[in-house]
């Protein structure tokens, strides 16, 4: 195969990881919209990053941890529900990125807007796997060492804390984990499918799950599953290679449901 189709498979594997696991917990606490949220908020990190010249993925990554940060910090002081300050920042920080885009833009900044919306997977250099695969191992390992804490809070907040559980840290680490795999995610597919890719496979596996753990080893082998034929079909077809992956994760759930019924 051609560097870029290995170079393709590897990043969509290396996001699989990131978001078969981590999308259990998203499905589990109810933590879509967050999720969109991040990634509306990843374009205001793409746009700085350009207009600093620095790489996207760390742009992301700090507009991701300040925004989780703000919301924390909201969330404590009780004064608007979740769901109101998400919509609020979720749509604040695009506007702001659209709008540090246009100045990077008429500053001469050459700016693929669609690449970062949608992805660009099949166009993933060696440095950037690097940056992929050194931000998953960080990420799995501290979803590895919060996995206990975060299976009790997802079970029951109130009785977490009675056992001990640091309900709001294990919260705030999480949002922080979510936020680095939004910057992963950003190259390979986009801003607009990344929350795609947390929901439906974490969905699909939990069709078949008897076990939290059992849910996120499925969970991931139905990501590396959706990104292979994704990839495959993306080539095959001359279809955008990201839309494909999201479209394959959404048949195999479709496909499994159907299984499940009969």
């Amino acid at each position: 195969m051609d560097d870029f189709i290995i170079n393709a498979l590897l990043a969509g594997i290396g996001l699989a990881l990131l978001a078969g696991s981590l999308g259990c917990v998203v499905v589990w606490r109810r933590m879509a919209y967050f999720g969109d949220t991040l990634a509306h908020s990843a374009l205001l990190g793409v746009a700085l990053a350009v207009s600093t010249e620095v790489l996207p993925i760390i742009g992301v990554a700090v507009v991701g941890i300040v925004l989780a940060s703000l919301l924390f910090w909201l969330e404590k002081k009780q004064e608007l529900s979740t769901d109101t300050l998400l919509g609020i920042m979720s749509h604040s920080a695009l506007a702001l990125g659209l709008i540090v885009l246009s100045y990077a833009q008429n500053q001469g900044s050459n700016v693929d807007l669609m690449a970062y919306l949608f992805g660009d997977i099949l166009a993933v250099s060696r440095e950037e796997l690097i940056w992929i695969y050194a931000g998953a191992v960080l990420v799995l390992s501290l979803f590895t060492y919060l996995w206990r804490d975060l299976l009790s809070i997802s079970v029951h907040e109130e009785l977490a804390r009675t056992d001990g559980v640091s309900v709001d840290r294990t919260r705030f680490l999480f949002m922080l984990l979510l936020a680095l795999t939004v910057a992963v995610a950003i190259k390979v597919v986009g801003v607009l499918l990344i929350t795609a890719l947390l929901i439906i496979p974490a969905a699909s596996a939990r069709l078949y799950s008897k076990t939290p753990l059992q849910m996120v080893v499925l969970s991931v082998l139905f990501a590396v599953l959706s990104v292979i034929l994704g990839i495959a079909s993306s080539l095959y077809w001359d279809a955008p290679a990201a839309p494909s992956i999201v479209l394959a994760a959404s048949m195999v759930f479709f496909t499994s449901n159907l299984v499940r019924s009969r």
